[in-house]
């Protein structure tokens, strides 16, 4: 495992964002983790602050097929997965993909679906496949979903069932820029042109190697334990009503693997747990109170006042 391949295949990610993206550099950080994860991202803002952007300029950034998808009320399953229609010319049936039936996907305002549209995107997130009228159809690789909603909106919307959140490996939120920043961005030229003129950087050989490397990844049995004391912790909290779910925990200790490679190490320290926590876990536990902001300021003081493992002397 080579530390420096994480670190180089980052920073080039990172620098040709950051052509279009101000300011948002662990951000983008972290749509790099979850890639690596084999994860998928849902992005949570206000409207105009870049949700899209970003994630459209990091699918150029790394290529493969690109799909945007408007979700609409009037979407229909069939409409992302595909249909099964009849060829007058052969006399059968014959089945046409849907837009999902690609490397990236952006679902934009994906709580505008109704639920059983959301449900379409289940079982590709999970398992890799589309099952339409009884036959299964392999995804491509890399795959990823990258979805936006905004959170303060509720009119016309449909909240995503747990099932689904569960499903995204991530929850990030952009925020505003800085006054300086935003500066900048309203005096340059238009962001979708800055988008279409960004190139692929990264090549899908390079991901895939680095994702069959990030087993070398050392994960000591305390830092291991550490991870499950949060986890269980979620689980008998009294300020949360439901708790962190097993591919949760496991999502939790990829991302501290590749956070770690992208350190410069190969082993995982309690640090990068803490790193990871918040994104990865926070959409993942209910607050009784309903507020998200609850979920996760119970998070950061639990990772506040947790045991810390300490690193053994033989490891330096």
């Amino acid at each position: 495992m080579k530390p420096e391949l994480f670190q180089s295949y980052t920073e080039k990610i990172i620098n040709n964002c950051r052509k279009v993206i101000v300011g948002k550099d662990e951000v983008i950080r972290q749509v790099v983790v979850s890639f690596l994860c084999g994860g998928h991202v849902l992005l949570e803002d206000v409207p105009g602050t870049g949700k899209t952007m970003l994630l459209r300029s990091f699918a150029r950034t790394v290529g493969g097929d690109f799909r945007r998808i408007q979700f609409t009320p009037d979407l229909l399953p069939s409409d992302l997965t595909g249909i099964n229609f009849y060829n007058q010319k052969t006399g059968e049936f014959e089945f046409r993909k849907g837009p999902l039936f690609a490397s990236m996907i952006l679902a934009d305002e994906i709580n505008r679906a109704t639920p059983r549209t959301q449900a379409a995107l289940l079982e590709s997130m999970e398992e890799r496949q589309i099952t339409v009228d009884g036959c299964s159809y392999p995804m491509a690789e890399p795959f990823m979903v990258m979805a936006t909603q905004n959170p303060i909106e509720s009119y016309g919307t449909f909240p995503l069932p747990e099932a689904q959140v569960d499903r995204f490996f991530m929850r990030l939120s952009m925020g505003y820029m800085d006054r300086e920043q935003e500066l900048q961005v309203i005096s340059r030229p238009s962001t979708l042109t800055l988008v279409e003129s960004l190139e692929q950087v990264v090549t899908a050989e390079e991901t895939a190697a680095l994702r069959q490397s990030l087993h070398e990844v050392a994960v000591s049995d305390e830092v291991a334990g550490y991870i499950m004391d949060i986890v269980m912790a979620t689980r008998h909290a009294r300020e949360l009503v439901s708790g962190v779910s097993t591919r949760g925990a496991i999502a939790l200790y990829k991302a501290a693997q590749v956070t770690a490679a992208m350190e410069g190490r190969s082993y995982v320290i309690p640090e990068d747990v803490v790193r990871e926590a918040v994104p990865v876990l926070a959409h993942r536990v209910s607050a009784a109170s309903g507020s998200r902001e609850d979920a996760e300021q119970y998070l950061l003081s639990r990772l506040s006042t947790a045991t810390v493992p300490l690193e053994k002397l033989d490891r330096l």
